[in-house]
C-alpha cells in the first residue's frame, strides 16, 4: 500500500524474504532504506546470514530511496560475506535515482547487478 505525502507518493518500508533457509535467498525490499530502516534490513541480512544464507539477491525494484545509513548496511554485509568468504549480495531491480546513488559512492562494481 503507498500512502501520500504532499504529493509524493511514499511506500511504506518492508522486507519480504523468499527461500529463507536457503543459501541463496531473495531478499524484496519496499520503500526507503533511511537512518530508521536501515537497522531493520540489517537485522534481516544477519538473520540470512546466521541461518547459511551465501548468495543474497536483494530486489530493490521498489526502493525509491538508499542514505547513508543504508549504504553502510549493504557495505557492511557485503564486507562480511567476502572477508568471511561466505559470499556475497547482489542488487537487482534497482531504480535510477538509487541506482545513481551506487555509481556516484564507487559501489555499482561491488554491489549492482543490473
Amino acid at each position: 500500500m503507498e500512502t501520500e505525502e504532499g504529493s509524493i507518493m511514499v511506500t511504506p518500508f518492508a522486507v519480504e524474504v523468499s527461500n529463507d533457509a536457503a543459501a541463496t535467498p531473495v531478499v524484496v525490499v519496499r520503500g526507503e532504506i533511511d537512518v530508521a530502516t536501515s537497522p531493520q534490513l540489517r537485522d534481516e541480512l544477519n538473520a540470512l546470514i546466521a541461518r547459511g544464507a551465501r548468495v543474497i539477491t536483494l530486489d530493490f525494484g521498489e526502493v525509491s530511496f538508499v542514505d547513508s545509513s543504508g549504504l553502510g548496511v549493504l557495505v557492511g554485509t557485503y564486507k562480511r560475506l567476502r572477508e568471511e568468504q561466505l559470499g556475497s549480495i547482489r542488487i537487482v531491480n534497482s531504480q535510477a535515482s538509487v541506482r545513481k546513488v551506487f555509481e556516484i559512492t564507487g559501489l555499482q562494481a561491488a554491489l549492482l547487478d543490473d
